[in-house]
């Protein structure tokens, strides 16, 4: 019976261990930089900081042009008159600061949006295209280390990037 019990569990042990699992792996910054959808993000936010570029040195220009005029002009008024336009052109200044300060976050802050969706998109994808295809595990590469080597049959970086792009293209 002992001997029965050991057969059995060699048997087991051995089937057990035919069975392999499907892994892969990806390079995470080379799926995320050439994703067209990012790229396309990215062209998109080059240009709404150009745009925005243009507006604060135009208004920049225009208040600098202000400020020389009151320079020109405080010399002839008397002291307290000189002082009080002063601080109307201060106040203007420090609004104008605020206003660029404030567009600038809202630029940021929108761009971290659409990427921190995208990144999110990615996984599920990588996710579902795992489960689609029988693996086991799909292991994200990256600086940090997280798969110090995988074998290149494993690597299915450019078929996800692929996969990705054509999925995109559809949209």
């Amino acid at each position: 019976m002992k001997n029965i019990f050991i057969v059995v569990l060699a048997i087991a042990t051995l089937v057990s261990c035919e069975q392999s699992l499907k892994t892969g792996f990806i390079d995470n910054s080379e799926v995320i930089n050439n994703y067209q959808e990012k790229l396309d993000i990215e062209a998109k936010y080059k240009a709404k900081i150009e745009a925005f570029q243009k507006r604060t040195d135009s208004t920049s220009k225009a208040f600098q042009m202000e400020a020389q005029e009151f320079q020109l002009k405080a010399q002839s008024l008397p002291d307290a008159q000189a002082q009080k336009e002063y601080q109307v052109l201060s106040q203007k200044q420090q609004m104008l600061q605020q206003r660029i300060q404030f567009e600038e976050q809202q630029i940021q802050q929108e761009s971290q949006v659409e990427i921190d969706s995208l990144i999110s998109k990615v996984k599920n994808f990588v996710s579902d295209y795992g489960k689609t295809n029988g693996y086991s595990y799909i292991f994200g590469s990256n600086e940090g280390g997280s798969v110090m080597y995988g074998a290149e049959e494993n690597e299915v970086t450019q078929i996800i990037l692929d996969a990705l792009n054509a999925e995109y293209k559809k949209d």
